[in-house]
């Protein structure tokens, strides 16, 4: 896959989530990143086919509610995902990763993401 046909899809998946996931508005930066981190990364999982329970703990079982979540809605609302390599859709992963690390935390105007005591 291109990286143009790539941003392409990463930016619908991006936008889904903007439109519908409230956990992307958690107020602190490092719950952001690790929200990312580990929804994110479970929902390419599962979208992988691959096991996304790391653990049984209550915050992996939170974070694997909303990948599943998000699973359902990616596979409903883009069909081209059941026709996307495995290996692509890491990639596009990935790219939705990093893209919402940056919007949601790095390139935040809101202070308060960046506050040590907070």
């Amino acid at each position: 896959m291109d990286k143009k046909t790539a941003e392409d899809k990463m930016s619908q998946l991006e936008w889904y989530i903007t439109k519908h996931c409230l956990w992307q508005y958690n107020s602190r930066g490092w719950d952001r990143e690790i929200q990312n981190e580990k929804i994110i990364g479970k929902t390419r999982k599962l979208l992988c086919g691959e096991n996304a329970h790391d653990d049984q703990s209550n915050a992996d079982r939170y974070y694997w509610s909303e990948a599943m979540t998000l699973v359902d809605a990616f596979r409903r609302y883009f069909p081209w995902l059941e026709e996307t390599s495995r290996d692509d859709i890491a990639v596009i992963m990935q790219m939705l990763k990093d893209r919402m690390d940056y919007t949601m935390i790095k390139g935040s105007l809101n202070l308060e993401l960046t506050k040590e005591q907070y």
